[in-house]
C-alpha cells in the first residue's frame, strides 16, 4: 500500500531504500481515490524506530494510506527530539473531531505498572473510548493489547516470573478468521514482555475470539467478534535487530536478562539474527488493512457508527 508520509520524515528515506512504496503529497493528490486514514498512537520511547517499523508494514499493499502520527499530551517523550515531535506528531485534542478508517496503538515500556499508575492512562482511556465511535478498526500491540483487553473487556494482565523474550512458534486456533488468511499452520513471532493475559480469560469472554497461541509464549492474537478491535500481544512489527537492541541495552544497564530464545544462531550473540517472522508480519497487516478496514469501512467516514 503506497504510504503517504511527509518527505522529511526520517522513515521516508529508510523505506525508499528498502523498496517500500512511499508516496509524496504531490503525487497523492493526483490520484482520484479516497486514501485510507490510519492514525498511529506511538507510545514507544524510540518513536522514530517504531514509526518506521509500522510504516514499513502499512506500505506493503496496493491502496493509498494517509498516516497521522499521534503522541500523548500527558506524557512527554525523553528519547525523541522535540523538533521531530512538533514537526510530525499531533496530540489527541487536535484530531478528536475527525474520523479514521484504522488506528494502531503501540506497545509501551510500562507493563510492570498497574494500568492506573501509568501517567497517561486517563488520556489513553479517553482515546480508546473515542475509537469506538471515530475509528472503524483498532489494532492494539503488546502492552496496548493488554490495556485494550482490560479497558474494553475487563480482562486483567498477570505478572510472570521470567520475561517472555525471544521468537516463538505459534499455532492457529481459528483458521476461519480473515485476519489469518494465507497464514501457515504454525508461524513465528517475537515477544518481549513481563506480563501476560490468560488464554482462558479470552476464551471465556463472549465478545472475543482467540486466534493464535504459543505453548511457550501464550496468547498472540485475539479479536472482537465484529473485528473492530484486534489484539496482538507480540511484536510482529519488529525488525531483525530489535530484540538484539533490547538485550544489549539491558546488559549495559546491568539487568538480569537471558538471551532471547530462538533468535541468535546457535545462541551466539555475536552472530546476526535471521528474521523468521517477516512474511507473516506483512500478511497480518495486509489482512487487517484489507479485510478489517478497506472492505468494511464506510466510504464516508461520518457513517462509521451507522455501518454504511
Amino acid at each position: 500500500m503506497p504510504v503517504k508520509i511527509p518527505n522529511s520524515l526520517p522513515a521516508t528515506k529508510i523505506l525508499t531504500n528498502e523498496n517500500i512504496f512511499v508516496m509524496t503529497e504531490k503525487r497523492a493528490v493526483k490520484q482520484d481515490i479516497r486514501p485510507l486514514k490510519i492514525a498511529i498512537l506511538n507510545l514507544m520511547p524510540t518513536k522514530i524506530t517504531t514509526e518506521t517499523q509500522l510504516l514499513r508494514l502499512l506500505g506493503n499493499s496496493s491502496l493509498q494510506v494517509e498516516v497521522t502520527l499521534l503522541q500523548t499530551a500527558s506524557h512527554k517523550s525523553k528519547n525523541t527530539s522535540a523538533a521531530h515531535l512538533s514537526s510530525f506528531y499531533s496530540t489527541f485534542d487536535t484530531i478528536k473531531d475527525q474520523n479514521y478508517d484504522g488506528l494502531v496503538i503501540t506497545g509501551a515500556p510500562v507493563e510492570q505498572l498497574e494500568f492506573e499508575e501509568v501517567n497517561y492512562w486517563e488520556e489513553l482511556k479517553e482515546i480508546m473510548q473515542w475509537s469506538k465511535h471515530h475509528v472503524f478498526s483498532t489494532l492494539h500491540i503488546c502492552w496496548a493489547s493488554q490495556a485494550g483487553l482490560y479497558y474494553h473487556h475487563g480482562i486483567k494482565k498477570h505478572a510472570i516470573n521470567k520475561k517472555i523474550f525471544g521468537v516463538f512458534e505459534h499455532d492457529i486456533l481459528d483458521n476461519k478468521s480473515k485476519l489469518l488468511r494465507g497464514f501457515d499452520d504454525d508461524f513465528n513471532a517475537p515477544h518481549s514482555r513481563h506480563t501476560q493475559v490468560m488464554s482462558t480469560d479470552i476464551i471465556s469472554c463472549s465478545e472475543l475470539n482467540l486466534l493464535a497461541h504459543s505453548k511457550e509464549a501464550g496468547v498472540l492474537l485475539a479479536e472482537s467478534n465484529d473485528g473492530r478491535l484486534v489484539y496482538v500481544s507480540g511484536h510482529l512489527e519488529y525488525d531483525a535487530l530489535s530484540l538484539d537492541s533490547e538485550f544489549k541495552r539491558d546488559l549495559d544497564k546491568g539487568h538480569a536478562i537471558e538471551i532471547p530464545k530462538n533468535y541468535y544462531p546457535n545462541d551466539d550473540i555475536t552472530q546476526i539474527p535471521k528474521v523468521t517472522w517477516r512474511a507473516h508480519a506483512n500478511l497480518l497487516f495486509a489482512n487487517w488493512l484489507n479485510y478489517y478496514v478497506y472492505q468494511e469501512t464506510p466510504y464516508d467516514l461520518k457513517n462509521i457508527d451507522k455501518g454504511e
